[in-house]
């Protein structure tokens, strides 16, 4: 059995089933006149060891889905199943439980971490809030895994102000590393630092998953970096899952015309590379107001009558790649 099937016969470390969050829109009274669907029907699930990248313009819905998973901002709909039981229906005492083997790498790492505190007590901070070792114990944990990432015992007593965006970027996977967790969610961890500087994290990242077996969700507008970190990947479009399916897949044959405009902007070095160009048409739509049928045949070159009245649904590519197109429906 190959490798690829192995994972598809396994239990998902995280299953995603129909994640939806809308945002009420109100006018100038307080009165509700609409909704904005950041996030609409997203279904993926995540391998233990594994990682999935879920990639799409500024404004899809990707960060807002990584942030729905955790509870940062609650969800209107769906399910997430965590080792089997349901994130969205727990208790906050359950919840608080979970946490510790679901992390966040916020996509900031300047304004992610408190200015006024030093950086050995904000790691140290999820250590006490979980009550976990004795206050020497948690001291010492610190040091080690700074020291793990490339820091100094002195360290532990600067603040963060006093770093380069890339070690504040180390020191946020430091804290969520500290609590030893199964999943992380990394929100655009790489796109404020330089390209070198993202080499770097993103290597630091692989060698981590390794050591560690962490599973990732990885969520970045870069292409060209999640291809080189992923095993599989979403492409969202105005708060939906367009296309899905291994890395190999999506880059080498992609189906969706949006993952196409995508893979066509990314810049190449060799020209045997260079994929044919796409144009988009118009704008993208405001999430206010998305057009009827498929969200994205305002802009597709390929678009027919029927993008325009009927959503498209999962199209099985194979056993490892779906589409939302009618292009490849019966």
């Amino acid at each position: 059995m190959s490798t690829e099937a192995t994972q598809q016969a396994a239990t998902p470390l995280l299953e995603v089933r129909n994640l939806q969050k809308y945002f009420p829109v109100r006018s100038a009274i307080g009165k509700t006149k609409g909704q904005i669907k950041a996030v609409h029907d997203v279904s993926f699930s995540i391998y233990e060891g594994k990682t999935y990248g879920l990639v799409g313009e500024s404004g899809c819905g990707k960060s807002t889905a990584g942030r729905s998973l955790l509870k940062l901002v609650e969800p209107t709909g769906g399910e997430a199943y965590f080792n089997g039981e349901n994130i969205f229906t727990m208790k906050p005492s359950q919840l608080k439980t979970v946490r510790k083997d679901l992390q966040m790498i916020f996509q900031d790492p300047h304004t992610s971490l408190n200015p006024r505190k030093k950086i050995g007590a904000s790691i140290q901070e999820t250590l006490t809030i979980h009550n976990i070792g004795a206050k020497s114990e948690r001291k010492q944990a610190v040091i080690d895994l700074l020291k793990k990432l490339g820091f100094n015992e002195e360290d532990y007593n600067r603040y963060p102000h006093e770093f380069s965006g890339g070690q504040r970027q180390r020191i946020g996977i430091a804290r969520s590393l500290i609590l030893n967790p199964k999943l992380i969610i990394c929100d655009e961890p790489v796109s404020a630092l330089d390209v070198s500087i993202q080499a770097q994290i993103l290597n630091l990242l692989r060698q981590l998953q390794h050591e560690m077996k962490l599973s990732y969700l990885f969520i970045s507008h870069d292409l060209s970096v999640v291809r080189h970190i992923a095993d599989r990947v979403g492409v969202m479009y105005l708060g939906r899952l367009v296309e899905e399916g291994t890395t190999e897949e999506i880059f080498s044959n992609p189906r969706h015309p949006y993952t196409k405009l995508l893979l066509s902007s990314v810049p190449t070095v060799h020209e045997s590379e260079a994929r044919e160009p796409i144009e988009a048409k118009g704008e993208i739509p405001s999430p206010l107001n998305p057009p009827s049928g498929c969200a994205f045949h305002q802009r597709c070159p390929f678009a027919t009558d029927r993008c325009k009245k009927e959503t498209p649904e999962d199209t099985v590519i194979s056993a490892t790649h779906r589409v939302k197109c009618h292009l490849y429906s019966e």
